[in-house]
């Protein structure tokens, strides 16, 4: 990407950090999250074109509050505070903030007042915006207008064009405010002066370029889940230097229904990488035997993964990088700030001990999940694998309440085939974020014919969402639900009642376990 086109969020801890940077991404301008830590030189090296400090949950005032030194103000880029970022610009610059006479938040009215800026141009002259602070601005720095207020805050944003320093009290990157996504495009556009033509052909044809000069002549392996992230990444390594890339694929047999075979034949048939599948079903399913207890079923889960893929790769010898699908969320520490180590996770966090490689390889550690997704659509891999929906390491041991067993696994794997398909024929496949089955531990009793039925109780959920930090279930259609139940109990064998689940995220969490 040229460097006029990056943008940085230097994040303060807050909870839509993650959200800013894909509002802008999405306005077609590159940019990274930084920490609030990371030292003014290292930020002027990068020559943003712009600077966006991030909300975050303390006082500025405070003691031990984050806060970056006075010299990124001027850095010589435009800069914008939010919420927690525009108390902060104000302070660093000389004003006051104070603990307001009242806290506001959710939904206000935002009255514009004082002079035309750059940032508010189209904005109308009241809108509604969403809050959530209990400090505020007092008193605004010399230099500075305030060119937005609400009833219960007379600085609801201020402007010094003069110095290029804009704040909004308000949060421009949620879909509450109402001019938000405008407020962020004439910031980017108009003040930055940025042409938003960062798309992802581009990133993904110069990723691909810098991982062929990186490689070199070396071997790489790939831990490959059949997940879209491990997917993704595997391709874009395998677009760059072919057959020097080995995917090894675990299947523990815990998959959807035919998605160890969809997965063998997108990476072995349609791109013809060097593949190797281990067909470890029954070695899970012992480690598995008679054990209940949910965290214990994913211990076990990435523990014998660790092992089997450590046995096949030993096989390959010393390679040279290790391929892991770590994407942005992964590498941003939550709430935090900070850049964190590699997640755990089942078949990535212990790998580096076991394999015998010189360097890791993270081709997605810059990409949002939506990103990596249309990442996937540029290097050619069909859409039905790339859109696929969201699916837990341990897969359907999650999914399963009680003991693990061939019969259940066979018999959860057809009642989510059937949900999926129903809903994928009723045109709502892209509108939910997440939809699936569930085999609970329940039975109950039923009328099937003449005789009477004691068998297993199947849960369907479906929830939309914007970062699976919170969730709502769908309202999904009753004809649906009515369709998708009468097959279940009719087309899979051991089942006799089919219920849904309305429990919002909070308090449920997504996954049943």
């Amino acid at each position: 990407m040229e460097e006029h086109q990056l943008v940085i969020i230097l994040d303060f801890g807050g909870q839509y950090s993650h959200l800013i940077a894909r509002r802008v991404r999405e306005l077609g301008v590159y940019c990274e999250v930084k920490s609030y830590r990371t030292p003014p030189d290292v930020l002027r090296a990068l020559r943003p074109a712009g600077m966006i400090l991030t909300g975050g949950p303390n006082s500025v005032y405070e003691d031990g509050a984050p806060r970056c030194p006075a010299e990124v103000l001027r850095l010589g880029c435009p800069v914008l505070g939010i919420c927690y970022g525009a108390q902060l610009m104000a302070y660093l610059a000389g004003g006051e903030v104070a603990l307001a006479p009242r806290g506001e938040f959710g939904g206000v009215t935002l009255e514009r007042t004082g002079p035309e800026t750059a940032l508010l141009a189209g904005v109308p002259q009241s809108s509604t915006g969403w809050m959530s602070h209990t400090d505020y601005i007092a008193a605004p720095p010399a230099g500075f207008a305030v060119v937005v207020r609400t009833d219960s805050c007379p600085c609801a944003s201020m402007a010094n064009p003069e110095a290029g320093l804009y704040a909004v009290q308000f949060h421009p990157e949620v879909q509450h405010t109402q001019c938000g996504s405008a407020i962020l495009e004439n910031f980017l556009r108009r003040v930055c002066g940025c042409a938003g033509d960062w798309e992802m052909g581009g990133y993904v044809e110069q990723t691909v370029a810098a991982l062929r000069e990186k490689i070199g002549n070396r071997k790489v392996i790939c831990a490959l889940s059949g997940g879209v992230d491990s997917t993704v990444a595997a391709v874009m390594v395998h677009r760059a230097v072919g057959r020097q890339l080995t995917c090894i694929f675990v299947d523990h047999g815990l998959l959807r229904k035919d998605e160890g075979d969809q997965v063998e034949k997108i990476c072995a048939e349609t791109f013809d990488m060097n593949f190797i599948r281990v067909n470890a079903q029954d070695e899970f399913l012992e480690k598995l035997r008679g054990e209940l207890e949910p965290e214990q079923k994913r211990r076990i889960i990435g523990e014998t993964f660790i092992r089997v893929f450590e046995r096949e790769s030993r096989k390959l010898g010393k390679v040279g990088f290790l391929v892991q699908g770590t994407i942005y969320p992964d590498v941003i520490e939550s709430g935090a700030g900070d850049s964190a180590v590699i997640k755990s996770h089942h078949n990535v966090g212990a790998l580096p001990d076991v394999v015998d490689f010189d360097e890791i390889l993270e081709p997605l550690r810059m990409l949002f999940k939506d990103e990596v997704r249309r990442a996937g659509l540029e290097l050619g891999i069909p859409a039905a694998l790339v859109w696929r929906q969201p699916f837990p390491g341990p897969g359907l041991a999650v999914r399963i309440l009680g003991e693990i067993t061939p019969e259940k696994i066979a018999l959860l794997q057809e009642a989510d085939a059937i949900f999926r398909e129903e809903v994928a024929a009723a045109g709502l496949a892209r509108e939910i974020s997440q939809y699936f089955a569930v085999l609970t531990d329940a039975r109950s009793v039923g009328v099937m014919g003449d005789g009477r039925t004691y068998d297993a109780v199947v849960a369907l959920r479906a929830v939309t969402t914007s970062d699976f930090m919170t969730a709502d279930f769908v309202p999904l259609p009753y004809e649906v639900l009515g369709k998708v139940s009468s097959r279940i109990v009719n087309e899979v064998p051991g089942v006799n009642r089919v219920v849904y689940d309305v429990t919002a995220k909070p308090p449920g969490t997504i996954e049943w376990l």
